[in-house]
């Protein structure tokens, strides 16, 4: 089932213990890793820092696509592409243009897209923090993603980014974008899969990502995001080994042997 712009139905204001798996993308030749729900599998593919593919039964999701256009060939065609914000490890318009296809469907928060040309235009909706957008069978939620320690507010300010949730059937999946462990993402429940970043001094310590997860505890969490410069990169063992019994841990082949973000 692909999304078309007919599926919208509406844009509104919206109110286990540790397993550490090796993960390689499919165009090193490995299988992803899967995920069982009631609507059908969902398989996640891991690209690059912060580009992730989503296989599931509503469609094929891309999340924040950057980095070579050649990294998503052998993936299914996107159906719906979510754009987090405008950094360049976020939001590439040039990648966007050669994978958004003539019945793709994006979403993006409001900065990026006053930033889109007018055919990235087409078929996207803008989504501000808080804010929901209804699609056949599938449901995404725009949560804020922001900075709160003194000093680095500026680099994601409040209110202008977001984070994702998306609910297909009785399966919710989160996505952090850039932030810190800020209350938006504690108060989650029923989260089943997430993606928490980590790196410094853009967003937040392993530390703070894993005392997050602990409180809002998803069923499975991958660390992503989590190389820096500058000494920023975090460790996405001692995340797994500090959030303990709270989630089981995935990890993700985000990176080449020696890449920074």
């Amino acid at each position: 089932m692909t999304f078309t712009r007919r599926n919208f139905l509406h844009t509104a204001a919206a109110a286990g213990s540790i397993t550490v798996l090796p993960f390689a993308g499919r165009a090193g030749g490995h299988l992803p890793n899967e995920f069982k729900t009631s609507e059908g599998t969902v398989l996640v593919h891991p690209v690059h820092h912060a580009s992730i593919v989503l296989e599931t039964p509503v469609g094929t999701i891309y999340v924040d696509p950057v980095g070579e256009v050649a990294e998503y060939e052998g993936f299914p065609d996107a159906d719906l592409i979510l754009i987090t914000h405008q950094h360049g490890d976020h939001y590439n318009a040039d990648v966007l243009a050669a994978l958004k296809g003539e019945n793709t469907q994006m979403l993006t928060n409001p900065a990026v897209f006053d930033m889109l040309s007018d055919e990235l235009k087409v078929n996207t909706n803008a989504l501000a923090n808080g804010a929901s957008a209804s699609l056949t069978d599938l449901q995404v939620d725009a949560i804020p993603a922001y900075n709160m320690t003194e000093g680095r507010e500026n680099f994601h300010p409040k209110g202008r980014d977001n984070g994702y949730v998306l609910t297909m059937g009785d399966f919710r999946i989160y996505v952090s974008g850039d932030t810190e462990d800020i209350p938006d993402m504690r108060a989650l429940e029923g989260i089943d899969l997430a993606f928490v970043c980590m790196n410094l001094p853009f967003t937040m310590t392993a530390e703070a990502a894993a005392d997050a997860v602990r409180e809002f505890a998803p069923t499975y969490v991958y660390p992503y995001h989590y190389r820096g410069r500058d000494g920023g990169t975090q460790d996405p063992a001692m995340f797994a080994e500090m959030v303990g019994d709270a989630a089981t841990v995935k990890m993700g082949d985000w990176y080449a042997p020696g890449e920074l973000g």
